[in-house]
């Protein structure tokens, strides 16, 4: 079956081409598939600049990647008709980072919900069109009563980003990609946020992407994760097996750093050791200048993933020996 969605041997430079020695690499040789029939939720995580949110924007076709293609159903995304494109726009939605930079202030939050209405003509009228917009709150926990009419100052951030979710489910996606939802959320709403995305994700049935650096949430929320580092695959797999048992030192270094209730914990221990220089274009592991445990082969080549467990592989040369996994075929992990 043609997959969804595919990252095929993409990569993704900023400040000149890929040779260039000023140029950023944000996301390098990525290769993906998202299928179909796949309604669950995959983490793709890591630290500030990791390519987290360029493999986002890659997927929403909002960037050209340098080298390589995207593909939905198939179809480099670049070469789409019109009819082709509104279908892909229907169905990958997105839900953004930030609750208020989607919203138009000087309009009401109906506004932002009966656009994709209108566009991609959901309702006969406007009274079925109400009724589709009242369903799709109460179904993301909010009264409608209380929501609609008002401006989006008017509400919380809690509330903006229910409505974003909102909107984006709609329209009934096939695919569902949340940047960050909640990192711009009071505590208190984040574990409801992503209960509700997480309900939806299983009563739709729908592949979620979760994007995020939060390594407790996407353990949570999520059924698998990608862990990225400067914009290549670390470590992958089922997500209770890589954060209860990560492999990779850059994984290991992730997990120490969560902040646990006990004072004897020193969150201080995991943020030295992850201290020193990115890597600068060698040959090698790109974590080898900041990983505790590098030695000489880490310098020399990029390691392949080495396949862990039946659902568990990370990119590093002290697991070599292992049955190597394709980098194109990182989907053989989730099953």
């Amino acid at each position: 079956m043609t997959p969804l969605m595919e990252l095929r041997n993409v990569t993704k430079v900023f400040g000149g081409n890929v040779n260039s020695p000023n140029a950023t690499v944000a996301l390098d040789n990525m290769s993906f598939t998202i299928e179909v029939d796949f309604p669950h939720i995959i983490t793709i995580a890591g630290e500030s600049g990791s390519g987290k949110s360029t493999m986002m924007m890659l997927l929403l076709n909002l960037y050209e990647p340098t080298m390589g293609s995207v593909l939905y159903n198939g179809r480099d995304v670049r070469t789409l008709k019109k009819d082709e494109v509104l279908d892909f726009r229907r169905n990958v939605q997105a839900v953004f980072q930030d609750p208020f930079a989607v919203y138009n202030p000087f309009y009401k939050v109906d506004n932002l919900i009966s656009i994709p209405i209108k566009n991609f003509k959901l309702a006969k009228n406007k009274r079925a069109a109400y009724e589709l917009m009242n369903s799709a709150l109460t179904r993301v926990g909010l009264r409608p009563e209380e929501t609609l009419g008002r401006f989006p100052h008017q509400l919380s951030g809690g509330q903006r980003q229910r409505i974003a979710v909102a909107r984006a489910l709609i329209l009934q996606p096939k695919l569902l990609i949340a940047d960050e939802p909640v990192s711009m959320v009071d505590a208190s709403l984040r574990a409801t946020i992503l209960k509700q995305i997480r309900e939806l994700n299983q009563e739709l049935k729908i592949p979620v992407l979760y994007i995020t650096h939060d390594l407790t949430t996407a353990y949570h929320v999520s059924d698998y994760i990608i862990v990225l580092y400067h914009g290549s695959v670390m470590e992958a797999g089922d997500v209770e097996v890589v954060i209860r048992q990560p492999k990779h030192p850059y994984t290991q270094l992730l997990v120490n750093s969560i902040p646990w209730p006990d004072p004897n914990h020193l969150w201080g221990e995991a943020a030295e050791s992850i201290k020193g220089a990115r890597s600068t274009g060698h040959q090698g592991c790109k974590f080898a200048p900041r990983c505790p445990q590098a030695f000489a082969p880490c310098l020399e080549s990029k390691p392949p993933l080495f396949r862990n467990e039946g659902v568990h592989a990370s990119a590093c040369f002290l697991y070599q020996g292992g049955e190597v996994v394709n980098q194109d075929d990182i989907r053989s992990l989730f099953r």
